[in-house]
């Protein structure tokens, strides 16, 4: 009896997909697909942005499908190759943009005007990138430390640091916002 892709292991999924197996491919992007829109419209905070970097991330995941080690966490791998066509998006979007981007970041919410999430939102946005994208992996996306040190390519400890730096950040200017 054939197994549905649903309930195919990820590991297994991969494996097809590198004997050229594209509905396997398909299956474990959209198996992946709400998370990691949430992870670069999160960095990206811009829904043309985010489409267009997910495209590059799954181009980016088939062509490199032979790179991934078996053994290695799909769902990992595939946060990683997002998150860099992310950071490649910001980096162009900055060098296109510097000047406008920075208009936009300082500008926040008009505390009664914006609702609790484009606060939150907003908020986000005021971070490096660095610590935004730690926050969203660990407090959104619900990734342990040695995940998220996995998919940024740095020590656990970094990602600790981060996630300290950012909360603080995020108690001052949300406590901005509410006065």
């Amino acid at each position: 009896m054939p197994t549905s892709a649903t309930s195919t292991p990820d590991a297994e999924l991969a494996a097809l997909a590198r004997q050229g197996d594209l509905a396997a491919f398909t299956s474990l992007l959209c198996r992946h697909d709400a998370r990691l829109r949430g992870l670069a419209y999160r960095l990206l905070a811009d829904r043309q942005a985010m489409d267009a970097a997910l495209g590059v991330a799954y181009v980016q995941a088939h062509t490199s499908l032979e790179r991934l080690r078996p053994g290695s966490d799909v769902g990992t791998w595939l946060f990683r190759i997002t998150y860099n066509a992310c950071i490649d998006e910001l980096r162009r979007r900055r060098a296109a943009h510097a000047r406008d981007r920075s208009e936009t970041a300082d500008r926040s919410p008009a505390p009664d005007r914006a609702s609790a999430s484009e606060t939150v939102r907003g908020a986000l946005e005021r971070l490096p990138t660095d610590q935004r994208v730690t926050v969203v992996l660990v407090d959104g996306e619900g990734f342990d430390h040695r995940a998220v040190a996995e998919i940024l390519g740095v020590a656990p400890s970094k990602v600790a640091t981060r996630l300290h730096r950012a909360r603080a950040t995020l108690r001052r200017i949300l406590g901005e916002e509410v006065r």
